[in-house]
């Protein structure tokens, strides 16, 4: 078995933080369900603006909200670029959706790596 990537949300802009929150990051609940990123799933986090990369889990959020929550606010600042990945353990690699994200946290380009 190998870890792949399963599903990869690219250029997420953050528009919120709060520190004093519980944990995770916060997505655009559509986004999520758009690449396939369960609430509550592992995530990997990139900041592409720093280059700070942690591990939380997803969490629903408003349309075009992308939150930092808890600990994760003093990883980035809103304004901030981010991607976010899910992996899976398998035989084979069997394919990956990437969603790529332009002004306003909106959709611009999915790229389905399914074979």
């Amino acid at each position: 078995m190998k870890k792949y990537v399963n599903a990869k949300i690219h250029g997420l802009q953050v528009t919120r933080s709060a520190l004093d929150y519980h944990g995770s990051l916060g997505v655009d609940a559509s986004l999520l369900e758009q690449a396939g990123i369960e609430p509550y799933e592992a995530i990997l986090v990139v900041n592409l603006n720093n280059g700070a990369r942690w591990e939380t889990y997803a969490i629903s959020a408003d349309p075009g909200e992308v939150q930092l929550n808890g600990g994760s606010a003093r990883l980035g600042c809103v304004g901030d670029r981010l991607l976010i990945m899910t992996f899976a353990w398998e035989d084979h690699f069997s394919g990956a959706k990437v969603l790529m994200i332009g002004a306003g946290n909106k959709v611009t380009k999915v790229v389905d790596y399914s074979h």
